[in-house]
């Protein structure tokens, strides 16, 4: 695990972003532990998001593009730090980029429009995002980015469960690879969270995540 990935974990660890025990997911699936990406507010963790976002999209050998999409709500926050942190990091290339955002209701007065922030159209598109589950905020930004004549570059999460679909032996994360057929790129992944609890629970509680991983580890899409 890299330096900004071991911090990140460690700050949302701290400020309870990422939480162990038992939770009840959205899929109805038992999960030992729970990732609210809400609770990114505290400066530290998400300065910490920040420089995460920004190594994983400076490290990335195929992520080209001309600006970032945060998809309301939770990655409007998400895409304003990184974009400031990305002009920290290399201001020649990224000092004049911007970001936007999606309006949840189209706006007909003042600017109207469908989005705030930087234009897309034209644009190649990297949509900043916390998790895939269902893929609702991606196909929904795909909508968005169509109507504006943008191009989707990529996709950055903060967090690759690794697990699979509920009616599939593959991700979600496959799944929209292959619909869209671009790069798409975590921070930190399940097996990071596990290399993390080794050092911070209980035997039996690092097996209910060992157990849990196993029991619903994504496979290779079939082609």
């Amino acid at each position: 695990m890299k330096d900004h990935q071991a911090r990140l974990i460690q700050l949302s660890y701290e400020n309870k972003i990422l939480t162990f025990g038992d939770f009840t997911l959205k899929s109805g699936r038992k999960s030992p532990y729970f990732f609210n990406s809400g609770f990114f507010c505290a400066g530290d963790v998400l300065g910490a998001v920040a420089d995460s976002y920004a190594q994983t999209i400076i490290d990335a050998p195929d992520l080209e593009f001309d600006i970032i999409l945060g998809p309301a709500y939770k990655g409007i926050p998400l895409a304003a730090v990184t974009i400031v942190k990305l002009a920290e990091k290399d201001p020649a290339k990224f000092g004049k980029m911007e970001y936007a955002y999606n309006r949840k209701e189209k706006k007909d007065h003042g600017e109207g429009g469908n989005t705030v922030g930087g234009s897309l159209k034209g644009k190649r598109v990297l949509i900043l995002d916390d998790v895939m589950t269902a893929g609702t905020a991606i196909r929904e930004s795909m909508v968005l980015i169509n109507a504006e004549d943008g191009i989707l570059a990529g996709v950055v999460l903060i967090l690759d469960r690794q697990e699979r679909m509920v009616d599939y032996a593959h991700s979600m994360i496959a799944q929209v690879k292959r619909d869209y057929g671009v790069p798409i790129y975590s921070i930190i992944t399940l097996d990071d969270i596990v290399q993390f609890a080794k050092g911070k629970l209980p035997e039996k509680d690092i097996k209910k995540i060992e157990d849990y991983r196993e029991k619903y580890k994504a496979n290779p899409i079939a082609e």
